[in-house]
C-alpha cells in the first residue's frame, strides 16, 4: 500500500510542468523593474513602463501578474526577502567572529545592513506602511517578522556595546531608510542615487551614542508604523 501511494505522489509530481527558465527569468525582470518604477514614481507607476523598461511585452506582464495588487506584493516581499536575508548574514558573521574572539564592531553591523538595505531599494516597502496592505498575506507577515527580527538583533548588539542610542527602535530605523531611498515627490530628482548612501551615513551618524539631543515622542516599532494616525 505504502509503496502504492509513493508511486501515485511521484507520478502526480511528474504531471505537474515546473516553471520554464524563460518564464522564471521574465517574472524576476518585472519584479526588479517594478521595484525601480515604484521607488522613483510610488505604486502607482505604470504597468505599461514596467513592463517596457522589463523588456517584455504587456501580456508576458499580465500573465505573471493579473493586477496592480498583486504586482506590489511580489515587490515587497522580494525586497524584505533579500533585506531579511542581508541583515541575518550579517548578524550570524558578527557572532561568528565573537565566538571565535575575533574583533568585531556592533555599530559597523548595522551601518552594513543600512546600506545593502538600501541598495536592496527597501523603499520600495512603504506600501507595508499600510496596515490593510498584508492583511490575509501569511508571507508577507512572515517575512515582515523575520524582518524585524534580525534588525533587532544587530541594533541591540550595538546597544549593548553602547555604540547605538537607546532612544531608537528598528520602527525609527526603517522608516528613515524608506524616506531616504526614494526621491522627494515633485523634484524631478532623476540622480538621487549618487547622494542616497551619502545621506544615509549623516542617519548613521546621528544613531550613535552617545546621543546629542532629546528625542520627542517614543521609538517606534514596524507595527507603529502600520498603525492608523490617531
Amino acid at each position: 500500500m505504502a509503496a502504492t501511494a509513493a508511486v501515485s505522489v511521484a507520478s502526480v509530481a511528474r504531471r505537474v510542468p515546473r516553471p520554464r527558465a524563460d518564464a522564471l527569468r521574465n517574472r524576476e525582470r518585472i519584479v526588479t523593474a517594478a521595484r525601480e518604477m515604484f521607488v522613483e514614481y510610488g505604486v502607482e507607476a505604470p504597468l505599461d513602463e514596467i513592463a517596457r523598461r522589463a523588456g517584455i511585452g504587456n501580456a508576458t506582464l499580465y500573465r505573471h501578474f493579473p493586477d496592480r495588487h498583486a504586482l506590489a506584493h511580489a515587490v515587497v516581499l522580494s525586497v524584505m526577502v533579500r533585506a531579511a536575508d542581508a541583515a541575518e548574514s550579517i548578524a550570524a558573521e558578527e557572532a561568528g567572529k565573537a565566538e571565535r574572539g575575533e574583533e568585531s564592531d556592533a555599530f559597523d553591523a548595522l551601518r552594513r545592513f543600512v546600506h545593502t538595505a538600501a541598495d536592496e531599494r527597501i523603499g520600495a516597502l512603504c506600501p507595508l506602511l499600510s496596515g490593510t496592505f498584508d492583511k490575509d498575506r501569511p508571507d508577507l507577515d512572515a517575512e515582515r517578522g523575520r524582518l524585524e527580527e534580525a534588525v533587532e538583533r544587530l541594533m541591540e548588539r550595538a546597544r549593548q556595546a553602547g555604540r547605538l542610542r537607546t532612544d531608537v527602535a528598528v520602527g525609527d530605523l526603517m522608516v528613515a531608510l524608506s524616506q531616504l531611498t526614494r526621491p522627494l515627490p515633485g523634484t524631478g530628482c532623476v540622480n538621487m542615487d549618487r547622494f542616497i548612501h551619502r545621506h544615509l551615513q549623516l542617519f548613521l551618524d546621528g544613531l550613535e551614542a552617545p546621543a546629542r539631543s532629546e528625542l520627542t515622542g517614543s521609538a517606534a516599532t514596524l507595527e507603529d508604523l502600520r498603525r492608523p494616525a490617531p
